[in-house]
């Protein structure tokens, strides 16, 4: 019975420090230190929530630059990939819908190299970034769909290039554009 009470003392303890104390004190360095990372990048527009800068939206209107491909449908809480093997048909299938669908969206010619990620999904399902390279390859579809003159789309590509951003610690990735921020940006354009 000793021993049972000791085991039980223990177990409640360790249940409060982990449970209880360790993720509150974790939480309120976060909210102190990086408040807006900690509270999940949320981007307001007219005081209402409409994304996170760390998770992919679905873009499908002309007017917007359009998000990589999605294996979970931009849905958050089963995210992951397809685990689609190189070898596998539906995964090719998948690449060539992906890849007729960018070049007819954007109305380019079939000979037109298409970077990977518009053409693959990122192995979460939600990767909010695409490449510059992408972005520019959407710009005449973005400028035309909103009748933007030859200004309005010198100031578009101004657009993407300071939005893009550079490989994390200069050697991590590759550059990467934020859609949701670069469709932001484009609204803004007068």
């Amino acid at each position: 019975m000793k021993t049972l009470m000791i085991s039980l003392k223990i177990f409640l303890f360790f249940t409060i420090l982990t449970g209880v104390v360790y993720p509150l004190v974790v939480t309120g360095i976060a909210q102190l230190v990086f408040p807006a990372k900690a509270n999940g990048s949320l981007i307001l527009s007219g005081g209402r929530v409409i994304g996170s800068e760390l998770i992919g939206q679905q873009f499908n209107s002309l007017v917007y630059f359009t998000s990589r491909p999605s294996a979970v449908s931009y849905y958050p809480l089963p995210s992951g990939g397809s685990n689609l093997g190189l070898t596998n048909v539906k995964l090719k299938k998948f690449a060539d819908s992906c890849r007729t669908r960018f070049l007819e969206f954007n109305h380019l010619d079939s000979l037109t190299l298409i970077p990977a990620e518009m053409i693959f999904a990122s192995a979460s399902g939600l990767d909010p970034h695409i490449s510059p390279a992408a972005a520019l390859l959407m710009a005449e579809r973005v400028a035309m769909a909103r009748n933007f003159s030859k200004t309005q789309k010198l100031q578009l590509e101004k657009c993407i290039h300071q939005l893009t951003e550079p490989p994390q610690f200069l050697f991590l990735g590759e550059e990467r554009i934020n859609v949701l921020l670069l469709n932001l940006a484009t609204d803004k354009i007068k």
